[in-house]
């Protein structure tokens, strides 16, 4: 098996399974891009299987810290480790996130099950290489009727792929699911991602449990499940904003299929925002969960300053004891990060908040401790201190 040898003091000898062009010493073997080759320190030992692209930042991605190749088997029982995992949490099986790369043994391979149909994404040259291969194994393992491929995301061509969207298995439909007792009709070939934003099911949940009685102001609110399940758990009023005409009108519909009352605003969010900053409009509860507003460090300053311009505003508009409840979905803003911008845009409005809780996403969603980046989305709902 080809390899590569690993300089002394590199992350991957700390438990990180990324390889940098800057972390190899040698390459040996002559390894092809999307191979497994093998990783080996300075003394030859052993550290783990690898795939391989020299197109890519990152050269190997660790998945193994054994010997071992690629083969149908091997999707096979890490498809099966995967969802017993979520079983011994009691996710549901058949609405969640049941791959999730490298946090599930499988670099670059994501794959969303909404009831029998499973939509893919195969985001290295690896996985998209022996995508046949995954495709065989999960339909021995999950028995979908349907399997959706969402290889639209731009990070391929970091990998040196093409975009590409299409059916691998079956027939393609809109999907209805219940998330919370609400009602939605998914897209797996075209909708948002992969259909739904399955990261913050247990969020919507939690967000909504302090809508009652409470006036509820939903921003970049996407398929409105923020806003419905605010709507459900019986607030007093909600609106909901959202910028895509396609998307606002999804939320009417979703609205008017579970008979709930939801106002669909379809503008920018910081338009709106500043408009019902000048009308003097108060809200009880504003939840804020943007797009990411950087895919790169380079434009990290830009993404901050955006996000404290949205805070400032929300803020001013919160009355009294008033809650926002308030994400970031990059994975190059750090908790840390947000959460200093939170400070200073609180500073900014005058404003002291308490927080009331931490937001994460979802356990199908599994976050390693060796490899931050499985960690992207953080939230907090805040509550505005009196007198402060």
């Amino acid at each position: 098996m080809a390899g590569l040898i690993i300089k002394p003091r590199s992350r991957l000898l700390h438990g990180h399974d990324w390889v940098y062009s800057s972390d190899v010493t040698k390459v040996f073997g002559e390894p092809s891009d999307g191979d497994v080759v093998s990783l080996k320190d300075g003394k030859d030992r052993m550290l783990g299987s690898a795939i391989y692209n020299s197109r890519s930042q990152i050269v190997a991605r660790r998945f193994s810290r054994q010997r071992q190749g690629l083969d149908v088997d091997f999707f096979k029982r890490r498809i099966g480790h995967a969802m017993a995992y979520r079983c011994r949490y009691a996710i549901d099986p058949r609405l969640c996130r049941l791959l999730w790369s490298e946090s599930d043994g499988l670099p670059g391979v994501i794959v969303d099950r909404y009831g029998d149909c499973l939509v893919l994404q195969t985001l290295t040259l690896a996985m998209d290489q022996r995508k046949a291969l995954l495709v065989e194994a999960l339909v021995e393992t999950v028995q979908p009727r349907t399997i959706v491929e969402r290889n639209d995301a731009p990070i391929r061509r970091a990998e040196g792929m093409e975009l590409a969207s299409g059916v691998l298995l079956g027939e393609a439909s809109l999907v209805e699911i219940d998330v919370g007792g609400v009602k939605f009709e998914v897209d797996p070939l075209h909708g948002q991602k992969t259909g739904f934003y399955l990261d913050q099911i247990e969020n919507y949940r939690q967000v909504a449990a302090y809508a009652s009685g409470r006036r509820v102001l939903d921003c970049f609110s996407n398929h409105g499940a923020f806003a419905l399940a605010c709507a459900k758990a019986g607030a007093a009023a909600v609106t909901a904003v959202e910028i895509s005409a396609e998307g606002a009108k999804a939320i009417t519909a979703h609205a008017e299929r579970n008979g709930l009352a939801v106002r669909v605003i379809e503008a920018n969010v910081f338009d709106f925002l500043n408009a019902e900053e000048r009308a003097e409009a108060r809200y009880d509860l504003i939840i804020l969960d943007p797009p990411s507003f950087t895919k790169n460090r380079e434009k990290l300053h830009d993404a901050l300053r955006g996000y404290k311009e949205i805070h400032l505003r929300a803020l001013k508009l919160l009355s009294p004891h008033g809650l926002l409840a308030t994400f970031s979905c990059s994975h190059h803003i750090s908790a840390a990060l947000f959460a200093e911008m939170l400070r200073d845009a609180l500073v900014d409005a005058k404003r002291s908040a308490r927080q009331i809780k931490t937001l994460h996403q979802g356990l199908d969603h599994p976050v390693l401790l060796n490899l931050p980046e499985t960690e992207y989305l953080k939230g907090w709902l805040l509550e505005l201190a009196e007198g402060r």
